[in-house]
């Protein structure tokens, strides 16, 4: 008996056993792609046509570099080359980490990416010495040995741009620091320098130092975003612009705050993470990511990505550093990219946040 209580016979089996080996595919065929089925993007990323002058390093890069802060601590090793994969597949090209970075494991990390992905020619590297362990300060024998040690963990020959930390060290003068970085770049250890805690005062004479034969500052990090503007606004600003330095600012998003996936103390442990987002949870925090919130459900866009058009609307501003957790948040924070915020969105955001 056959389904439905319908009988065969074997004079039914013929035609069928036909029928199965005509329409029959054998394992090395693959049916036909449906009409209405994507169209699978090959080449290229989009992202890839988009890149930024880095100043006057000579560089240009994806307009948003992905930070390894998170690297080594809050995200493991097969976790952060996931995420350093789906932000080059993107179009991304500029990484950015510290030998202060979980005592050099984020180097470690991202040196192991680019050597096993063979991406090191590809990708613009920046690294920030001086504050770590083994090597502290901007002295000329530990500035020099850190960047040894950096260049161990990258697997690489190489820094494209060494940040210069400057609060790590208050005692050595800064001509004896860029006399130490002349011979890097020299050696062709580094490429181009960049500034880090410095202040405007001292990016003056760095650049009288300039006219008299010592590297250039050329690229600039500071903590800056919505929420945290008195760091860069004012005198660092002005300097900054006259000079013609490329700001790339760090803590776009406040420690993760302006990304909205934290909004409840309740949720807050008793980590330093977790301190640094309570910190941000107050009512001008609240009322700033309420706006963020309204112009991303405007524009179709997660509210970190707007936190990261208004720092690429802010004069100078190339490329903020984010530092990302999981590949869903490169999802979130490359749309950044292409937001393109009206005069009524900043001052909404202005107001917010004053």
């Amino acid at each position: 008996m056959g389904f439905f209580g319908v009988g065969t016979s074997a004079s039914d089996d013929a035609p069928r056993a036909a029928l199965a080996t005509a329409t029959a595919t054998t394992p090395s065929e693959s049916p036909a792609a449906h009409p209405s089925a994507p169209i699978p993007v090959q080449g290229p990323a989009i992202g890839a046509a988009v890149r930024e002058p880095l100043g006057e390093t000579g560089f240009r890069v994806f307009p948003l570099i992905l930070g390894g802060a998170e690297f080594g601590w809050h995200v493991d090793l097969a976790a952060a080359h996931a995420i350093l994969d789906a932000y080059a597949e993107r179009g991304g090209n500029a990484v950015h980490t510290s030998d202060a970075y979980s005592s050099g494991r984020s180097e470690h990390i991202i040196g192991q990416w680019m050597h096993s992905r063979g991406h090191r020619d590809d990708v613009v590297l920046g690294v920030r010495v001086g504050g770590g362990a083994e090597h502290p300060g901007l002295g000329s024998v530990n500035l020099v040995r850190a960047v040894e040690a950096s260049l161990t963990r990258l697997q690489t020959d190489r820094i494209d741009v060494l940040y210069l930390d400057a609060t790590a060290d208050s005692q050595t003068a800064l001509e004896d620091t860029l006399a130490t970085a002349d011979w890097l770049v020299g050696a062709g250890k580094v490429r181009a320098l960049g500034a880090f805690g410095h202040t405007a005062a001292q990016l003056v004479e760095s650049r009288i130092l300039a006219s008299a034969g010592y590297p250039r500052l050329t690229v600039l990090d500071v903590p800056y975003n919505v929420l945290r503007r008195k760091d860069f606004d004012g005198d660092l600003r002005l300097v900054a612009g006259a000079q013609g330095i490329a700001v790339t600012p760090s803590q776009a998003l406040e420690h993760g705050f302006l990304s909205g996936a934290h909004r409840s103390r309740s949720q807050m442990g008793q980590s330093v993470r977790g301190a640094q987002l309570a910190a941000a949870m107050n009512r001008r925090g609240t009322r700033t990511l309420r706006v963020l919130d309204a112009i991303g459900a405007e524009l179709s866009v997660p509210p970190a990505a707007v936190a990261i058009g208004w720092l690429r609307a802010q004069r100078g501003v190339v490329a903020p550093i984010v530092n990302a957790f999981a590949v869903s948040h490169v999802d979130e924070l490359v749309q950044g990219v292409g937001v393109r915020l009206g005069r009524s969105h900043l001052a909404d955001i202005a107001r917010a946040a004053d």
